[in-house]
């Protein structure tokens, strides 16, 4: 392994609808930046376990001017500092600010995003589990070469109902937690 990377490995985490409240509307501050239940735990344990923990998220209301970059940090500084406060750390965390037609390689459901944390730690995604609540997360996860998780969370229900044919076979959890559970078992 990679200096840095955990001994249980790395961890990658789609952020709105498997970590927190997503919304229609945007996610804008660090006030409507709400956890869903038992997430931050979650990763505390995971972190805690040996693993380390990445996220990876789309963030186009950064392109759209529905927030700015601060705000964004900030958001991330609350999720750190609550992971902190359960004795975890989320290690890394990379975004696309890039809009839906920007025609960029880093947006969800290309694997861009994915791609750096692997350059980043100079690791193969093979085998390293990558959790989302989309499509396009299961999409980006299986086109850099990690393993796609789903959870029911945010709009996992939906896109658990609407799979394609090639990725019937993910393992499917009720949420974050329901995922560490199993993971930290393993």
């Amino acid at each position: 392994m990679a200096a840095g990377v955990g001994a249980k490995g790395l961890l990658i985490l789609d952020r709105d609808g498997v970590i927190n409240q997503d919304s229609a509307s945007f996610v804008k501050s660090p006030e409507e930046w709400l956890p869903l239940p038992g997430s931050i735990a979650a990763i505390a344990r995971l972190s805690r376990a040996g693993y380390t923990v990445a996220v990876a998220s789309n963030q186009s209301g950064l392109a759209r001017g529905l927030f700015d970059r601060n705000a964004l940090r900030a958001m991330h500084r609350k999720l750190r500092r609550l992971v902190s406060s359960e004795g975890g750390r989320v290690d890394r965390i990379v975004v696309c600010p890039h809009g839906p037609d920007d025609g960029c390689s880093c947006r969800k459901p290309k694997p861009g995003l994915l791609t750096r944390l692997a350059q980043h730690y100079g690791v193969s995604l093979v085998g390293v589990p990558a959790v989302g609540d989309s499509l396009r997360d299961l999409q980006a996860a299986a086109a850099a070469g990690a393993t796609p998780i789903l959870v029911r969370t945010g709009n996992g229900e939906k896109t658990r109902m609407n799979l394609p044919v090639a990725l019937r076979d993910v393992r499917i959890y009720d949420d974050l937690a329901a995922f560490a559970a199993d993971a930290l078992r393993r």
